[in-house]
């Protein structure tokens, strides 16, 4: 078996949380100056799902709610620059015990889970979002007679809270990869349990997700099952490399 490293002390590990906590609220604060001088731009492009529906307006409903906006817009883009950083020092603290040889694996990992991040929030804004929207703004439109009005905070959260559900969902492959090849997971554990995965899917669908319509729950499910599946697959590949890898050092010694 291998040797790990020695476990760290309480107090280093505070440490080494508390210099992750700030290299990433300084690579944030960085990103959020940047997303300040694009802020009114980038809500004109998270706008367009809302836009393009007929007779829906935005309105303000407080003299602080433009200045609000804009410094969340800002902050959220300060994070989405941030997120090279943010995500290698996450994997960097999350996985202490890598071997030398090991720590390799993040430079598959931090790309792989930023690329991810980026599809569930693209996959949610220019698929599920128009189909989301369109049905919850008019279900039932036809009980009473009504103008829809939407406020401009209100829409920033409701669509941030979309967006990051679809990107944390998405990370599902990173996860399931790095446990396989770490040894702790088996593709054929996965494999043999489908039918439990696909329940928990769709359980954390429901959960998860940013709205209480069927709709959207079912266009989770979809994603989350088959990255579930690719994961397995992939998982097969990287046990049959580490196996000819193992054998090739035997043949070796």
């Amino acid at each position: 078996m291998r040797r790990r490293k020695k476990e760290m002390p309480l107090l280093d590990h505070f440490k080494e949380l508390r210099k992750v906590l700030l290299i990433s609220a300084y690579a944030i604060a960085f990103g959020t100056v940047i997303g300040w001088i694009f802020s009114d731009m980038l809500y004109r492009f998270l706008a367009q799902p809302m836009v393009g529906i007929e007779e829906v307006s935005f309105i303000t409903t407080t003299p602080m709610e433009p200045i609000l906006v804009k410094l969340k817009i800002s902050l959220v883009a300060g994070i989405i620059v941030a997120l090279p950083i943010i995500f290698w020092q996450i994997w960097s603290f999350v996985l202490p015990a890598l071997q030398k040889n090991e720590r390799k694996y993040l430079y598959f990992i931090v790309p792989s889970s930023i690329i991810l991040f980026l599809s569930g929030a693209g996959f949610a804004f220019y698929f599920v979002l128009p189909i989301g929207l369109n049905f919850l703004m008019f279900v039932g439109g036809g009980a009473v007679e009504s103008t829809p009005f939407v406020t401009k905070s209100s829409y920033l959260g409701f669509i941030l809270t979309f967006i990051l559900s679809f990107g944390i969902v998405f990370q599902l492959p990173v996860v399931l990869l790095l446990l396989i090849r770490l040894g702790i997971l088996a593709p054929q554990t996965l494999a043999k349990y489908r039918k439990y995965a696909f329940f928990i899917i769709i359980v954390l669908a429901v959960i998860i997700s940013p709205t209480p319509d069927l709709m959207t729950q079912l266009l989770m499910v979809g994603p989350m099952y088959m990255l579930y599946e690719i994961s397995i697959w992939l998982g097969f590949l990287i046990v049959r490399k580490k196996k000819l890898t193992e054998e090739k050092v035997k043949g070796e010694g």
